[in-house]
């Protein structure tokens, strides 16, 4: 009986052989010259191509970055113990991917799919490349859906369209994940699906995330990207355009999906980081001159589709942070210009109770007035301009001038919209 099922075992083995037979393949290799800090210099893969992955030791992939007479500079996603000068480097053949599909709802994953929530492996339905061309402008549809985030004084004053893309600015700890996260919250379940991507945040923050979106039952719903501030540069810098590419898996089926950049100045700051440690000339700050190209490459993939292409919509809430209130620093600067309009933060607000903590005369949204609906519109049409002449006025009523009883009058409306406008955290407003 043995020696039969042997030599059934064997005769399967030498069908399989003969089914499959060996084939010569051409592979190239090279060398690491250096590495350190998150890249590495590689010598001796003339024919690799600008964004391909290389492999190296460990499993340690890298993106082909610089590609310089002589070496490549490789933006690294990892780091192994046994990566070191000397090391062997071998060519893929394909850019880096991500994975896409339904089966990533629910989970916490980092940019080229490895699973953080320790729930087993994501069940992809297909990988994707992260960098991808953006919709065509015949392709786009005119934004005209509202996407309610149950805050009043954004719904009322900056409104936010289905396929816009509006920046949310502040300094630190001003509530900028909070008023994010409350947009993800007030979308129905059967409507639009949330992606959270971190980007040098830290640990304990994401996690605080991701238990909200779980305490609020928006998880199920939900794809939370992560490259943490321990990760490495690389990782950093693909996260963002990863998450896009897992968002437009459902914008190509008709889906609604909302998206939150957190935060996009560190990853300015990671691709700075990447871009000296390969010696790339240096501009204002220190960025390096493209700085603009990769944020508008990213946000520019946020749009409304038109019906006959399945009218899915991809709405981007990038996050940036300012330093004293700042407005006019490179990157917030960069950010402004390329999105659709922002929903500033103000410290001197949050300090006063006043939350959520939006500066009306500095906050504005240059398209989502038009997906207002005409009821509400006609409501809140001019309490935008009241209001910011409210606090301008408001202002200086504190010096002690006597005021008339019109003033006076518009001083007291102003407070009360003031108090009309606080609300409390997670507790929208349908």
């Amino acid at each position: 009986m043995l020696d039969e099922a042997l030599a059934q075992t064997a005769a399967a083995f030498d069908a399989l052989a003969d089914s499959a037979p060996p084939r010569l393949e051409a592979r190239e290799f090279g060398r690491v010259l250096d590495v350190g800090n998150g890249v590495a210099r590689v010598g001796g893969v003339a024919g690799v191509r600008s964004q391909e992955l290389l492999r190296m030791n460990g499993g340690v992939l890298g993106i082909a970055f610089n590609l310089d007479p002589g070496e490549v500079g490789v933006i690294l996603l990892g780091d192994h113990p046994s990566l070191a000068a000397g090391s062997p480097v071998r060519r893929t053949g394909r850019v880096v991917d991500t994975p896409v599909g339904l089966g990533l709802l629910g989970r916490v994953l980092d940019a080229t799919g490895r699973p953080l929530d320790g729930k087993g492996p994501v069940a992809a339905e297909d990988r994707w490349p992260v960098e991808r061309q953006a919709p065509a402008i015949m392709d786009r549809a005119p934004v005209s859906v509202p996407l309610a985030t149950g805050l009043k004084v954004v719904d009322a004053m900056v409104p936010i369209g289905r396929g816009q893309r509006e920046l949310i600015l502040g300094d630190r700890q001003t509530g900028k994940t909070t008023l994010a996260l409350e947009a993800i919250l007030n979308q129905r379940p059967d409507d639009v699906i949330g992606v959270y991507c971190a980007v040098g945040q830290r640990t304990a923050a994401v996690a605080r995330v991701v238990e909200d979106l779980r305490r609020h039952g928006a998880l199920d719903r939900c794809i939370v990207v992560v490259a943490s501030g321990d990760d490495p540069a690389g990782l950093q810098f693909i996260t963002p355009y990863a998450a896009t590419t897992m968002a437009e898996y459902f914008v190509e089926r008709g889906r609604d999906v909302l998206v939150v950049y957190d935060d996009l100045t560190h990853h300015a700051q990671a691709y700075r980081e990447l871009s000296l440690l390969l010696r790339r000339p240096p501009g204002r700050e220190a960025f390096p001159g493209d700085i603009f190209y990769i944020h508008s490459r990213l946000l520019e993939r946020a749009t409304r589709l038109r019906e006959d292409l399945g009218g899915g919509s991809l709405t981007a809430l990038p996050i940036a942070e300012t330093e004293a209130g700042n407005l006019s620093a490179y990157i917030p600067t960069n950010l402004i210009s390329i999105t659709d309009g922002q929903v500033y933060l103000s410290p001197d607000h949050f300090q006063k109770g006043l939350l959520p903590a939006v500066d009306v005369g500095r906050s504005v949204s240059r398209v989502g007035g038009k997906a207002q609906l005409p009821a509400y519109r006609a409501v809140t049409g001019e309490l935008r301009l009241a209001y910011a002449q409210f606090e301008e006025l408001e202002t200086f009523a504190r010096f002690g001038t006597r005021l008339d009883d019109a003033t006076r009058q518009a001083l007291e409306r102003g407070r009360r919209v003031r108090e009309v406008l606080k609300q409390d955290q997670y507790r929208p407003l349908p």
